[in-house]
């Protein structure tokens, strides 16, 4: 679709400088732009490229100044950052605008679908499974049975949504990720063989989350593992059996969050970050990349870093130490020879 700089601007609130009509249909870096294209300026590094980029359409502050000629239009607007979010977000909706229900595709007649879906090619739909309105179930989409989605669902090709469990409203879950699998629970026997512990339980999904692709959610033995509403999970996270999160946790990817831990609201959890079993992470947690977590945090908002996990502060100071090892090795070696002469000596 084509858009005049003159749309944009109102979209925005902006001013235009320059051809109010010239058109645009995409979207680009300011050092990458072509004609047709829109881009923005918001960091003072890339102020050169203003001059020189091919796009016809730049966002600029409302203060920013010109220190020579600029061959494309102009739209100045409060925060160049934030109204190009706005663009991207609103070019994100008519991009996965889709809708209807493509064939071949497998329904079941005890299914409830809401008004204006879309559901794509080869997506699997179980019995008594309720999805709300404006859902977007895209190909290769396995769902099944008694699952209830909410409205303005989307499901991304290749995601796997197991028996009985929960999804709310506004919820985004991206390729390859998988909800509801068993936990890990296995019962060991006298002679060292392993009995698989039935899984019985379901995961519960909050209203706005977004889950990231190839994210694993296991369901809970007994009960519901629990994702609180606005939670962001990244790409290649394990959420283990019984796991509660609440509200607005961020976590990054590959890390791992072991059965029956509980994770207050607004904590931020790094990348690679282990977690261990039946604990309680307090509220406002942040965790740097990489820290392995043993035991309970009961202090709210502190920052810790580490394995095992210690103070933020505390784990730089520790680290710059251990890079300095080698020379503090080779500074006690040298105490203890001067020692030993010392000794030799009679002092």
């Amino acid at each position: 679709m084509q858009f005049t700089a003159q749309e944009i601007s109102l979209l925005l609130n902006g001013t235009v400088e320059g051809d109010a009509f010239v058109k645009v249909d995409k979207l680009a870096k300011i050092e990458d732009g072509d004609a047709g294209s829109l881009t923005f300026l918001a960091n003072p590094k890339y102020e050169q490229f203003l001059y020189t980029t091919n796009a016809s359409v730049v966002i600029i502050n409302q203060d920013q100044p010109l220190t020579g000629p600029v061959k494309a239009t102009l739209i100045r607007v409060e925060n160049a950052y934030s109204a190009f979010t706005v663009l991207l977000e609103q070019y994100n909706t008519l991009k996965l605008n889709k809708k209807g229900i493509e064939e071949p595709c497998f329904i079941h007649p005890t299914a409830q679908i809401g008004t204006d879906p879309y559901i794509g090619a080869f997506a699997y739909i179980g019995t008594n499974t309720k999805i709300g309105d404006n859902c977007k179930i895209y190909p290769n989409v396995n769902i099944g049975d008694n699952v209830t989605i909410g409205n303005n669902v989307t499901l991304f090709s290749g995601a796997t949504i197991y028996f009985d469990c929960v999804l709310g409203n506004n919820v985004t879950i991206h390729s390859g990720a998988v909800i509801g699998s068993d936990g890990f629970g296995f019962a060991p026997n006298p002679d060292g063989t392993y009995t698989k512990i039935a899984q019985i339980g379901n995961v519960v999904i909050g209203d706005d989350v977004e889950i990231g692709a190839n994210t694993a959610i296991d369901r809970a033995t007994m009960g519901s593992t629990l994702i609180g509403k606005g939670v962001k999970i990244d790409n290649l996270v394990q959420i283990a059996h019984n796991v509660e999160i609440a509200a607005h946790v961020v976590i990054a990817g590959q890390a791992g969050i072991s059965g029956s831990t509980k994770i207050g609201k607004n904590a931020v959890i790094g990348g690679q970050v282990g977690i261990s079993g039946h604990l309680n992470i307090a509220g406002g947690t942040q965790v740097s990349a990489q820290t392995g977590i043993n035991s309970s945090i009961t202090e709210e908002g502190k920052v810790w870093g580490g394995t095992p996990y210690m103070p933020f502060k505390d784990y730089l100071k520790a680290h710059s130490k251990l890079r300095r090892l080698p020379e503090i090795d080779k500074k006690v070696y040298e105490l203890e020879k001067l020692i030993e002469e010392l000794r030799k000596e009679g002092h």
